[in-house]
């Protein structure tokens, strides 16, 4: 049951509210924020994931047939159920950190539904639905310290809109079989696999630009510094391998490589202004 969550998605998410607190109010948060905050998230994120493969049954069954759902492992009953408790879950988190808190994890929430449901298939337009969705996690976080204007915090979101968008356009080149029977428009299937992935490259230079911002304008010391070095460091390493890749394997092996370093770099932030 806990392959359905695909943890470290969630795991990731969390850890992007934790840190857009930490960005916001220059320390970490209260206890309750923090853990409120990271657990509505998580699990947000976790109903959007798990949703994800009911709605992706039959192209599952081509691309992913080893995933829970297609594999028999559980029914499509038993996601249904899960992803309704993981979802009242998140809001009640939310909810209890305020009301403004709960106003902008309805949206997230939404985008997650509305995707899975009908926009998976659109291409570019359902890309940019989740990449906003995983750029709000910074801001909610924010919001739960209500600083939700702080410069670093829009810096480190649009970060992750252009990382997670290049991860997007990467995995539909990685899913052109199953994606086929659905008639998906992705840019893999309108333009070829050679010219997502090279956009794929593009959209993660975005982010190592956008890197460089904080440091650029004095907003951030030497921890932050050492800490984006890593992201930098994984996602020009990954994005070679990417573009050498010959197999879906070996892309889908790139971009977990490239979406686990970037995490593991916004991890080493947090843990260095914790030592700090």
């Amino acid at each position: 049951m806990i392959r359905l969550f695909r943890p470290e998605l969630p795991l990731a998410a969390g850890i992007c509210v934790t840190t857009g607190q930490i960005l916001a109010a220059g320390r970490f948060p209260s206890l309750q924020v923090g853990i409120l905050g990271f657990l509505s998230v998580f699990a947000l994120s976790g109903a959007a994931l798990i949703l994800n493969d009911y709605f992706d049954y039959e192209v599952d069954k081509i691309n992913h047939p080893d995933r829970p759902l297609p594999s028999g492992a559980v029914s499509r009953r038993e996601v249904i159920g899960l992803t309704i408790a993981t979802t009242l879950v998140g809001l009640t988190a939310a909810a209890i950190l305020g009301l403004d808190v709960l106003l902008i994890s309805i949206p997230i929430w939404l985008i997650g539904v509305l995707y899975n449901w009908r926009y998976k298939k659109t291409g570019l337009p359902g890309n940019l639905m989740v990449c906003t969705s995983v750029a709000a996690t910074f801001i909610f976080g924010a919001v739960t310290v209500n600083a939700p204007w702080n410069g670093n915090v829009w810096v480190f979101s649009l970060m992750a809109f252009f990382i997670d968008l290049g991860e997007e356009i990467a995995g539909d080149a990685m899913d052109m079989e199953g994606d086929k029977k659905i008639n998906s428009k992705s840019i893999a299937l309108r333009k070829g696999k050679p010219f997502a992935l090279r956009v794929t490259v593009v959209m993660w230079s975005v982010v190592v630009l956008l890197s460089l911002v904080p440091a650029f304008l004095g907003w951030m010391g030497t921890v932050y510094l050492a800490a984006i070095l890593i992201i930098d460091g994984v996602l020009i390493y990954f994005s070679i391998r990417l573009l050498k890749s010959q197999t879906p394997e070996a892309g889908r092996r790139a971009m977990r490589g490239a979406y686990l370093g970037a995490t593991l770099g916004v991890i080493a932030f947090v843990l260095g202004q914790f030592l700090s």
